[in-house]
């Protein structure tokens, strides 16, 4: 009877020495996550700004409204659209061409993909500082960097203004982050298709399906689920972008994104509301991405 009692009373201590040694992680979250996104929400429902003697006065969603018509942030958020297509679309394309080419099996394998992943281990103020040379406008006998490059294999007619113009700043910022982060997609792609069953193959090809209606209607179908988890992490990622910018232009007006406008607003400008009210739509932003993807993947453990 006694160890009966005892086996009963094992799991009530088991889950009371995990919730306490879980406990401090749980606080730290508290305090310094949601305790500080709620500073804040507060923060940005007033007027505090130091550039100013005002006393603080909570002003509701002011700081909200006037964002729609403030012409820096609407800018900073045409830019950030434009990055992020580009870069979801460059990185989506290159790192799943390479991984079509690497899912057959070749020689070489390993180093291909440490090859494509190295960029990866660069942070990217580093790259940003990199490109901001190999991304110099300058043409002709002043040229270098790609524009140098091209000029040297006869190709000077393809010489670009690159960040510097406006209409093809984004585009050109988004260059090396595709780099960088096409290596990953590669990673994923290239899980998704190893983990699909050879059985499923040898299925398709006994009932005389060709290579190409294999992969088009068998495995691609299969890699659904590492697509959707590919566009929310490169989307999230897009969406929060500032060291590249800030490493390859600064804080120029020409491709200011959202964060950096947050930086300017907040630490140039000294306008704390404004730039925790920048802070909000940019946490609304990326929850709009990740919390659909995370209550689907629930579901989806679920249903297992």
């Amino acid at each position: 009877m006694s160890k009966q009692l005892n086996l009963n009373k094992r799991p009530i201590s088991s889950k009371i020495g995990g919730l306490l040694f879980v406990l401090p992680s749980i606080i730290t979250v508290i305090i310094f996550v949601y305790g500080l996104i709620l500073w804040s929400v507060n923060v940005s429902l007033t007027n505090q700004n130091s550039g100013t003697k005002k006393e603080t006065e909570y002003v509701g969603l002011k700081n909200y409204t006037d964002l729609i018509t403030d012409e820096r942030f609407t800018h900073s958020l045409g830019n950030l659209v434009k990055f992020t297509v580009v870069f979801i679309l460059g990185t989506l394309v290159t790192g799943f061409i390479m991984a079509l080419l690497l899912e057959k099996g070749i020689k070489g394998e390993g180093f291909f993909r440490s090859f494509y992943l190295y960029p990866m281990a660069i942070s990217f103020i580093a790259m940003g500082t990199v490109f901001n040379w190999l991304l110099n406008s300058a043409r002709d006998e002043e040229a270098g960097g790609l524009n140098l490059a091209l000029q040297k294999i006869g190709l000077g007619f393809l010489q670009n203004d690159w960040y510097v113009s406006q209409n093809g700043a984004m585009f050109s910022m988004a260059i090396p982050a595709i780099w960088q982060m096409s290596g990953y997609v590669l990673a994923l792609f290239l899980a998704g298709f190893r983990g699909i069953p050879d059985d499923m193959r040898e299925a398709a090809r006994v009932d005389g399906a060709s290579e190409a209606q294999i992969y088009r209607h068998v495995l691609f179908p299969q890699l659904t689920p590492t697509l959707l988890t590919i566009l929310i992490i490169l989307g999230h990622i897009s969406m929060k972008v500032f060291d590249l910018i800030i490493g390859i232009n600064g804080k120029s007006y020409v491709t200011q994104v959202v964060a950096v406008y947050m930086w300017e607003a907040t630490f140039d400008q000294r306008n704390y509301a404004k730039g925790t009210a920048i802070a909000i739509v940019l946490l609304i932003m990326i929850a709009i991405v990740v919390v659909p993807y995370l209550r689907y993947n629930s579901k989806q453990q679920a249903y297992r």
